[in-house]
């Protein structure tokens, strides 16, 4: 039986001890170290055409590492963006993730694209994007820019999330989709959500939990490329 454990302080690591003929599946280039009586594959999970959504759709690789125990081992995996780890236990509770929050599963875990509605987000207050779908029993650890808290959702009231710090959420939830803004048309959200750095709220109801991060990595790196610019231009004067 496969026994995850998340080890460290700041950027931690997740550790997967295995017994002789486990599996886990971790997303690629995410194992940091491993013993010999490990073996390491890639392989394209769920097939190719699943595989080819996962790359296109949401941000995930085409392979995934597999790694399957000849013998007890232990490996160390890690994400390649720095932040927290959490562990889920998936069967009663069933999970979407957001872009890139996949680190490993077990085996007995699958994955499948979730489509939403795009006419919605184009036409509407809410709308659509793709996120990933667990199904079966075993356990995920997902990965979230910075730290990672758990919100819960009451009933009766409704949690707002910036699509930026979402990380995971109940299946069970509801949730719509709509531009964080105060302007009205569609053109006056687009353009003031440009403006102001805002970006994409989750509005959740029902009972059930959120994962959220403290980092938004497209915030992040529109800062890095503000940075450079600044210096570019500062340089040229």
């Amino acid at each position: 039986m496969v026994h995850f454990e998340v080890t460290g302080g700041v950027d931690p690591l997740l550790s997967a001890r295995l017994q002789k003929g486990d599996k886990v599946l971790s997303e690629s280039n995410a194992m940091v170290s491993m013993e010999d009586t490990l073996t390491l594959k890639g392989r394209t999970r769920g097939g190719f055409f699943k595989s080819i959504a996962r790359k296109l759709l949401n941000d995930e690789t085409f392979f995934q590492q597999y790694i399957e125990a000849e013998d007890d081992g232990e490996v160390l995996l890690a994400p390649n963006i720095p932040g927290d780890i959490r562990i889920l236990d998936v069967g009663e509770r069933q999970y979407y993730l957001s872009d890139g929050a996949f680190l490993a599963s077990t085996d007995t875990v699958s994955l499948q694209v979730k489509t939403q509605s795009i006419g919605r987000a184009l036409l509407g207050d809410s709308g659509g994007f793709f996120v990933m779908a667990t199904s079966g029993h075993g356990q995920i650890a997902v990965s979230g820019f910075g730290s990672i808290r758990e919100v819960e959702v009451k009933p009766g009231h409704k949690l707002l999330v910036d699509n930026g710090h979402l990380v995971a959420w109940d299946a069970n939830l509801d949730y719509e989709l709509s531009l964080n803004s105060s302007r009205s048309g569609l053109m006056g959200k687009i353009v003031n959500s440009q403006i102001s750095g805002e970006g994409i709220l989750l509005k959740f109801k029902g009972e059930g939990k959120v994962l959220v991060c403290s980092r938004n990595k497209g915030g992040f790196l529109e800062w890095i490329f503000g940075q450079e610019k600044t210096d570019k231009a500062s340089k040229n004067e």
